[in-house]
């Protein structure tokens, strides 16, 4: 009999919340004394309090994206969300030490039996704060680094500081400079030339709070022919008020490097999850991102990598669902600067109830690069006549010696093959559920099998509401 894995993501599983007393509040609001606080209680130094000065001015420059995403953006209130929540204590290396409250959220979502069963370490983030971070002593014995954002910045500004900011300039959208503005926690980590972390670093983000906005802010550094797996999972609470979530990823590949991200997202519906992520892969290094986007009111998320070196690969594979009231606005960027580099996407998506999920894609070969290669493929599943789709790639190659092939599908569920699997025996919930999980099966195989397995599951779950 096979064992039941380790990871649950069934979304009522994070849909919990406990009374959280905090010693640190910044208040309803954003202003240059929400983040002038925000640093006061990190005792940052001037340069990375003028960073966030700065990026503040740029977020309230920079007009909403409504021209081209979904007009609930509107309906954000910058002034009714909280900036900075903090119990302020250190992150704790073990579990003993993490504070009860804290602690008993992380064991009802299972993160300790995670971390002692097949995870090399983990970082677990409270809010606005890490309440535990800790990796295998071999690995520090390596020399790795896996700390929080703010640990990193402290602890180790000579590497931190000279990548920070550098993927992801804080003008690239208004999401990224409001990140910018107040980040906090997220995870650091650095893995030095030829080290090859066999198994994988996780971090989970947890929102518990109302009115709450999350800001972490990660920066993963591979050194040449290094190599790490790196995995997210994020859930809140279900509250009836508008919660936040943007967070700025970035990765740096050096030469011959691979890094490869998993993220899991399973928020509630009342979150706006918008998140900038991207990487940059030098010569011969690889980065590949591994999506899975479930629950939120709105998501935009399109990770992407920069090709700056010759034979660079970036790969993108996502699975977006999206449930009544949803819209998963995701997709991927490829921006190829240097020969023979490639590039593959591939993006599936569900949508069921009144659900809409678009794909918005971007690659880019300028004219005087050769033997460049992307393939983009983007197929959608249209559970019933009220769900939508829309597909928006954008794809600018130029020069005649490189190559670009790109296909989109849209389905709807037959109703033959629903009819058929019922006299055989099967609900209607579970012929759907069936019909799903096979037309997202070959990207399900990518992901762990702590994941994977679980991915099916909540598919179960949500095909059970959907149908009928």
């Amino acid at each position: 009999m096979q064992e039941k894995p380790s990871i649950d993501i069934d979304r009522s599983k994070g849909d919990f919340h406990y009374e959280t007393d905090y010693a640190y509040d910044a208040g309803l609001g954003l202003s240059e004394k929400t983040v002038n606080y925000i640093a006061d209680v990190k005792e940052e130094d001037d340069w990375i309090r003028d960073f966030r000065l700065k990026a503040l001015r740029i977020f309230q420059e920079k007009p909403l994206p409504t021209h081209w995403a979904s007009e609930d953006l509107l309906s954000i209130n910058f002034d009714k969300i909280r900036y900075y929540l903090s119990k302020g204590q250190q992150p704790s290396r073990t579990w003993e030490e993490v504070p009860d409250d804290i602690k008993k959220t992380f064991e009802r979502l299972g993160i300790p039996e995670q971390e002692r069963k097949f995870l090399a370490g983990v970082e677990a983030q409270f809010d606005s704060e890490a309440a535990y971070s800790r990796m295998k002593d071999n690995l520090a014995k390596d020399g790795v680094i896996f700390v929080g954002s703010t640990e990193g910045l402290m602890k180790h500004p000579e590497i931190f500081r000279k990548f920070f900011g550098k993927v992801i300039p804080t003008g690239d959208n208004k999401f990224s400079a409001l990140n910018s503005a107040v980040f906090s926690g997220g995870s650091f980590i650095y893995i030095p030339p030829g080290v090859k972390v066999k198994q994988p670093l996780q971090a989970y983000f947890r929102i518990n709070a109302e009115n709450f906005g999350q800001f972490e802010r990660t920066l993963i550094i591979a050194d040449e022919g290094a190599e790490v797996t790196y995995m997210e999972g994020c859930t809140a609470p279900k509250f009836e008020t508008t919660t936040l979530h943007s967070a700025v990823v970035e990765l740096v590949a050096l030469k011959g490097a691979k890094i490869q991200y998993i993220t899991v997202q399973n928020w509630s519906n009342n979150v706006f999850n918008l998140v900038t992520k991207r990487g940059l892969a030098e010569e011969e290094a690889e980065i590949r991102w591994i999506d899975c986007n479930i629950g939120s009111r709105l998501t935009m998320k399109y990770p992407g990598v920069i090709l700056k070196g010759r034979k660079a690969r970036g790969e993108v594979l996502s699975i977006a669902l999206a449930g009544d009231g949803q819209h998963q606005d995701t997709g991927a960027k490829m921006i190829h600067a240097a020969d023979e580099t490639s590039s593959n996407i591939i993006a599936k998506s569900i949508s069921l109830g009144t659900g809409r999920s678009s794909y918005r894609g971007l690659v880019h070969i300028p004219k005087h690069l050769k033997n460049c290669k992307n393939n983009t493929e983007c197929d959608a599943l249209l559970i019933n006549s009220n769900s939508r789709t829309d597909t928006y790639p954008a794809i600018d190659v130029r020069g005649e010696r490189n190559s670009v092939q790109h296909e989109a599908s849209v389905s709807k569920v037959s109703a033959e093959q629903i009819f058929y699997m019922q006299q055989r025996g099967l609900s209607e919930a579970e012929a759907m559920s069936l019909s799903v999980n096979g037309f997202i099966n070959d990207l399900v195989r990518e992901f762990p099998m702590e994941y994977s397995v679980e991915l099916k599951r909540l598919i179960e779950l949500e095909m059970e509401g959907s149908v009928g």
